[in-house]
């Protein structure tokens, strides 16, 4: 990959999205409420499969080098005329970690973004390529859009669904695979890798950037949650002929399109113990929750679980409360429950929700540190944040900067070189690749 030699000019859109370099200002991110000058070690080329989109209402933050400022930039001249511009983001593909988000102006903008993860971008004239500030964390090329043809897609769901006409599970992931283009949701329909087991459609967080459930007042969710609980045997019929039959397969509960499954363990405990006992070996089954009850982590780990990843936003009490606003249940509860899968032998990540200037704020840190030695987890998933990043900003109650998103990486395997980074989950015969992350 070739590196950014010097700093990339300034991306901006009209009113209709046409994209545009200006032609002197250059490119500025923003770490929490503060815009900054990329560092050169922040930025790569656009990885394939990302995407580039607009941000309305909201005029563009620019580093200009003649006057050492930064620059709002509302309007651009052009043949003697004023033209209104917005700011460009953009949406990477699965396995880059952002380092900065776009910087502009919020102060102007109407709505309340989409829940998508907005990244600062830029555009190198040297390579003639844009540029974005993230950092690679996961090589894993499965979760490419370009693995998913939605032709070779339709003949499969028809069959299976012919296959198991009684199984309400299967409904449910062929309309996240078709409306919602769950890449997971495909998986089990092009019988590989990782496919999803949505259990449950309540949950006892009340999460910011819920994507399967948002109140009506704020930006729509992304799926619609579930709207019931499946039964041992539909999971059975669906899940053990994906563990005996698909490649590096992974059966994996906790899923975008419902609350947390951990609010139906007991059931997910039976199935899993199913599971276990019938596919003899073959295959990995993963939980993905928000921990809160450590009692009933134990008894899926006890259920023969392979792994866990807990969701996290923030390794700091306050601030994983005012995203999670946890319900009858406390932030000491997910520590424990981190604690409790570790101990009980299974491979355990954090699914950290991660922004600049709130991950790497300097306080954030320093309790991120404290937290890996205390909880001895095995793999950080540096997953970006979908949500507004001026509205999370706000409601977290960011002031300043942090030390750079490439630098917390850097500190972290400085510190504890056995914590991996990633972004997707693994099978148990990867957990602990020999070759290094």
């Amino acid at each position: 990959m070739k590196k950014i030699r010097k700093l990339p000019k300034l991306l901006y859109a009209d009113s209709k999205g046409n994209i545009f370099d200006h032609p002197y200002l250059k490119m500025a991110g923003m770490s929490g409420n503060e815009a900054v000058i990329p560092d050169l070690v922040e930025l790569i080329p656009l990885p394939e499969d990302s995407r580039l989109f607009t941000i309305p209402d909201t005029p563009p933050i620019a580093w200009d080098e003649k006057t050492r400022q930064f620059k709002t930039v509302p309007v651009v001249k052009e043949r003697g005329r004023e033209h209104k511009i917005q700011a460009v983001s953009a949406f990477m593909a699965p396995g880059y970690v952002r380092n900065l988000l776009p910087a502009c102006d919020y102060t102007k903008k109407h709505i309340q973004l989409p829940l998508w993860s907005y990244t600062a971008v830029g555009w190198d004239e040297e390579s003639e390529q844009f540029v974005v500030a993230a950092t690679r964390v996961d090589s894993n090329e499965n979760w490419l859009p370009k693995n998913y043809d939605d032709r070779k897609l339709d003949p499969l769901v028809r069959k299976m669904l012919k296959e198991f006409p009684n199984n309400r599970l299967l409904e449910q992931l062929a309309r996240c695979a078709i409306d919602y283009h769950c890449f997971a949701a495909k998986n089990l329909f092009y019988r590989r890798w990782e496919a999803p087991v949505p259990t449950s459609p309540s949950c006892n967080s009340q999460c910011l950037g819920c994507i399967s459930l948002q109140p009506s007042d704020c930006c729509p969710s992304n799926h619609e949650r579930i709207n019931f609980v499946p039964t041992v045997e539909e999971i059975e019929e669906l899940m053990l002929p994906h563990m005996l039959n698909a490649p590096d397969a992974i059966v994996s509960y906790g899923q975008g399109c419902e609350g947390d499954p951990i609010m139906q363990a007991d059931m997910i405990a039976e199935a899993t113990k199913r599971l276990k006992d019938k596919a003899k070996g073959q295959g990995t089954i993963n939980f993905n929750s928000n921990g809160s009850f450590p009692d009933k982590i134990r008894l899926l780990c006890d259920a023969g679980m392979d792994s866990m990843r807990f969701s996290m936003n923030s390794v700091r009490e306050e601030l994983y409360n005012l995203y999670y606003r946890p319900v009858d249940y406390s932030f000491k509860d997910v520590v424990e429950s981190v604690k409790v899968a570790k101990k009980r032998g299974l491979f355990v990540m954090i699914n950290y929700l991660v922004s600049p200037g709130v991950s790497d704020a300097p306080e954030e840190v320093e309790e991120l540190l404290r937290f890996i030695a205390d909880t001895e987890i095995d793999m950080l998933q540096m997953r970006n944040l979908s949500i507004d990043p001026d509205f999370y900003n706000k409601e977290m109650k960011v002031s300043g900067r942090g030390i750079g998103m490439y630098n917390l990486l850097e500190r972290i395997k400085k510190e504890y070189p056995k914590v991996q980074f990633g972004y997707f989950n693994r099978t148990k015969e990867t957990f602990y690749p020999k070759c290094g992350v």
